[in-house]
């Protein structure tokens, strides 16, 4: 309803700058049950953040240099541990190991051992892993719109751009 002071409406306990879009449309922002963790009240206190906010725990799913990465490769399915070496020349056999034994822990990546010589390991996502197609691909959106804002700082030779992550 307009008629607020401010241009501002009132729709469904959602406030919202008056526009043309319904309310939770477009760029507007509801509120939502996690709001008061994150964004500031009009006084510009927020509601302190509990320890197992859900943010953090998605954040932690995919923290770590090359992670992400590691993860985009297996949205493609499964794949032999050489096979991600091959997709991510950059990175090393110890860290891929590294990577796939905390995605594990964390149960987001599962490991087959198939049989015959050399002993060989199939990895592939589990259902928790393939639920963060849609994170990955927002961070990778907002993370190129970031570099469009800011100048990039120059790479060193250890730190080469690497493939797209999203769709």
């Amino acid at each position: 309803m307009l008629g607020r002071a401010g241009g501002q409406r009132h729709t469904g306990g959602m406030r919202h700058v008056a526009s043309e879009q319904p309310a939770g449309t477009g760029n507007q922002t509801g509120t939502h049950g996690w709001d008061e963790e994150l964004v500031p009240d009009a006084r510009g206190r927020t509601r302190r953040p509990e320890s197992d906010c859900p943010v953090e725990t998605a954040l932690a799913a995919v923290a770590g240099r090359w992670t992400t990465l590691v993860l985009r490769e297996l949205m493609g399915g499964p794949r032999g541990f050489t096979e991600l070496r091959t997709l991510l020349p950059e990175l090393s056999a110890k860290v891929l190991s590294e990577r796939l034994t905390a995605l594990r822990e964390k149960g987001l990546v599962t490991a087959e051992r198939l049989p015959g010589f050399p002993v060989r390991t199939r990895y592939d996502l589990t259902e928790a892993g393939r639920s963060l197609r849609p994170l990955l691909v927002t961070l990778y959106a907002t993370g190129a719109e970031l570099q469009r804002l800011t100048p990039a700082p120059a790479l060193s030779p250890r730190e080469p751009r690497l493939g797209r992550l999203g769709p």
